[in-house]
């Protein structure tokens, strides 16, 4: 079973469908991370680099998912907003390795959270400090410091280390998403 197939029966719902937008810059595991959170019989082995946006889409026994998989690539960050009314939570992923751009990832969260469409709405948001296994790799305590998360008073939010390679970090994930179930389904 998936941990998307977790998710809802621990939510309990039936046949209702979860708008999730996966954000984060290029190369920072979006992709990779929804495929390992579908089922293992739905998963891919070549993972290759979005280009605009991928939309995945499936059920579970009482769930229906539509996940915005949407490129973090510079030339595309700015289709992001045409998705936020629809979106229900939010998974934003970071690559925890990659510090020259924390910068940039802060920026765009910013952007983000002060755009009108989610500014006023209490959607949750789950963030992936992702690439753990990583030399380089730094703590999801200090990424959550460089982001400046808890400055985000409004809106409900979690991190969580993660290896989504291994699949590591990414039940921790679910789990939370599970435990504010209200938010999610507005």
């Amino acid at each position: 079973m998936g941990l998307f197939d977790k998710l809802a029966g621990w939510l309990g719902l039936k046949k209702k469908e979860v708008h999730v937008l996966c954000l984060g810059l290029d190369n920072s595991g979006k992709t990779t991370i929804i495929n390992k959170l579908k089922p293992s019989n739905a998963q891919t082995q070549d993972i290759v680099p979005t280009i605009g946006f991928s939309i995945e889409k499936f059920k579970t026994s009482s769930l229906s998912f539509t996940v915005f998989d949407m490129s973090g690539q510079g030339r595309y960050r700015n289709l992001w907003e045409h998705y936020y009314k629809e979106g229900q939570a939010i998974i934003f992923v970071i690559d925890s390795s990659d510090k020259l751009r924390m910068v940039v990832a802060k920026e765009e969260l910013d952007t983000l959270l002060n755009h009108p469409d989610i500014k006023h709405r209490r959607l949750p948001i789950l963030f992936f400090a992702n690439k753990m296994d990583l030399r380089d790799a730094i703590s999801s305590v200090k990424v959550s410091q460089l982001l400046s998360l808890e400055n985000i008073k409004d809106k409900p939010w979690h991190i969580c280390a993660s290896d989504a390679l291994k699949g590591e970090g990414l039940q921790e994930g679910v789990d939370w998403l599970q435990g504010i179930s209200y938010v999610i389904l507005l």
